[in-house]
């Protein structure tokens, strides 16, 4: 039988494929998968203790589910939290933090260069219900300074970006928000725990898309709120009564994702090295954004608080959108997805897609100009995936 009280002395590897899963009376040796809506009880009076909460066990798979326990153990282990809750998608992950944490009149200061559907998220949903946001610069602490005001209740920010791979300070921001007695949030889901732990630098909350680098191989959407127990319990509270839940199933394929995570990023990151190497020396581009360059702005931060570079980067060509269209539509085998965090690499134009609903002014400040290109590299062969970057790089010099 499994013995996790052995569990602080396992390392990352170990924690991804051991942590969180409590065998049945069936002794199984792979993690299973409970499909069902509902459990069953032995009483009325057990049933009444349970509905409860006075004693342990699933009620309804809304908000109980041993699956999804399993994924929520696993992740709070290799992110080094208390708990972990897991939701339907990585922005329902947001959506639960805010609408447990903040209230009308409070206010969140997040980095400039979000994911687009966050920045949609905080103007346009969040400020209905009266919680304003403040953008700044990710890495200008002066900035983050000067934008708390008495209202403000979260820091939030994605390290590194999307797509321009900017780095945050997370200590930094940690001792900022601990001075203001604010909460600090990160979106981790670019370098997942296996190359990131914001928690031992600082974070209040670390925030998943699951969908991403936690499954590996574009199956499923979810996402995860990893944090202290009486904050997530708050965050618990709204996934079950309003209900942006995980499903057993998606949270069986995330599972099985975890246990090859530390294998995958780091095969990922010798990837991205490698092809933003060969981008940069390209002539038709003008400027990559990987931090795992010498001459990124924050290359050494990114080195020191970071066990890797991750896998997407993005790169400004030639011609603006026009060359950026045509390098994309070159491609024979990369994916033309907004998708990233996958096996197989993905290609896309965020100006058009990702960032596609913000406005000029906004994708302008974000930096996402209309010649910006990102990949998500994936686990192809090397030389091939250069090459179908090639076939549309060397037609933009070829004019």
């Amino acid at each position: 039988m499994q013995d996790d009280s052995q569990q602080d002395a396992w390392s990352l590897e170990t924690l991804a494929i051991r942590a969180g899963h409590e065998r049945t009376f069936e002794q199984e040796h792979a993690e299973p998968i409970f499909p069902t809506s509902s459990f069953v009880y032995e009483s009325a009076a057990e049933a009444a203790r349970k509905f409860g909460g006075h004693e342990a066990g699933n009620v309804y798979s809304r908000f109980t589910n041993p699956t999804v326990h399993t994924f929520e153990r696993r992740l709070a282990a290799l992110e080094g939290g208390e708990r972990c809750v897991a939701t339907s998608s990585g922005m329902s992950a947001i959506l639960s933090t805010v609408l447990a944490l903040l209230s009308a009149g409070d206010e969140i200061v997040a980095s400039r260069s979000l994911f687009g559907s966050t920045v949609s998220l905080f103007d346009k949903y969040f400020a209905k219900l009266g919680i304003t946001t403040r953008y700044v610069e990710l890495s200008d602490m002066a900035a983050w300074e000067a934008a708390i005001t008495p209202k403000t209740r979260l820091l939030f920010a994605e390290t590194p970006s999307n797509p321009l791979s900017e780095v945050a300070d997370i200590a930094a921001l940690s001792a900022l928000a601990k001075r203001h007695d604010v909460w600090l949030a990160i979106d981790n889901c670019f370098l997942t725990p296996a190359l990131q732990q914001p928690i031992a630098l600082g974070a209040d909350l670390v925030i998943h898309s699951a969908t991403k680098y936690l499954d590996g191989q574009g199956r499923a959407v979810g996402g995860a709120v990893v944090g202290k127990h009486d904050v997530l319990e708050e965050v618990f509270g709204v996934v079950r009564t309003c209900g942006p839940c995980m499903s057993p199933f998606n949270a069986w394929i995330f599972t099985k994702g975890l246990e090859t995570l530390s294998l995958r990023m780091k095969a990922h990151c010798e990837q991205a090295q490698a092809l933003a190497e060969w981008l940069d020396a390209h002539p038709a581009v003008n400027k990559v954004f990987y931090s795992g360059l010498v001459d990124h702005p924050q290359h050494e931060l990114a080195r020191q608080q970071q066990g890797g570079f991750g896998a997407v980067l993005g790169f400004e060509v030639l011609n603006g959108q026009e060359g950026a269209w045509q390098v994309i539509d070159a491609t024979r085998m990369l994916s033309i997805t907004g998708n990233l965090g996958d096996v197989k690499t993905t290609i896309t134009h965020p100006a058009t897609t990702t960032h596609g609903r913000l406005s000029d002014e906004q994708r302008a400040a974000a930096g996402i100009s209309p010649g910006l290109v990102r990949v998500a590299v994936g686990l192809e062969n090397q030389q091939d995936i250069q090459n179908d970057l090639a076939r549309g790089l060397d037609a933009l010099l070829a004019g």
